[in-house]
């Protein structure tokens, strides 16, 4: 497996206005990053092996994305996309200013801690490698009450210090 060289990756960058009780970007206005095949060949074993090698993030699970909208306070998400495609969410399906891309194999999603998110539709073996800062845990949110705290503290998570994919240069240290 190789990475597509920086010099022609295409990164789409997008802030995401809060939307009720969903922050989205607005805590600490870092954009939602996609980074359009960034693995040529991907595997998700390719892609933890990687993900290990640059030591930013660690991979946590293997699956597709939750179909309900979730975001997270503690840590900020990387998503690798290690087979199949499909159409998902940013932002909430109810807010006008959401961002539904189709995500496919090779494919990273940098998803800034209190970005909604969610699966809209799987057009075939759709699954990712969910990883997150080095010694950080998840948690899920849901912009229910009794949230706000959380939504609060992500103004105190660390923005990465080296790009989760490409080291010590990459589209997420413009930020």
């Amino acid at each position: 497996m190789s990475l597509a060289p920086l010099s022609a990756l295409r990164v789409s960058k997008h802030q995401i206005p809060a939307w009720k009780a969903i922050p989205n970007t607005s805590v600490q206005s870092k954009p939602l990053l996609i980074y359009h095949e960034a693995f040529q060949n991907p595997s998700a074993s390719k892609i933890e092996s990687h993900l290990q090698s640059v030591g930013v993030v660690e991979p946590q699970w293997r699956y597709t994305m939750y179909s309900q909208s979730h975001f997270h306070s503690t840590a900020h998400e990387v998503l690798s996309v290690a087979s199949g495609s499909a159409k998902c969410c940013f932002g909430h399906e109810d807010n006008p200013d959401r961002v539904e891309p189709v995500l496919s194999k090779g494919d990273v999603v940098i998803v800034p801690a209190g970005v909604s998110h969610r699966l809209l539709e799987d057009y075939g073996g759709f699954q990712m490698v969910g990883s997150y800062p080095v010694g950080k845990n998840w948690d899920m949110c849901y912009g229910k009450a009794g949230e706000e705290e959380k939504v609060r503290n992500i103004s105190k998570l660390a923005w990465f210090e080296k790009d989760p994919i490409y080291g010590s240069e990459g589209p997420c240290l413009d930020f």
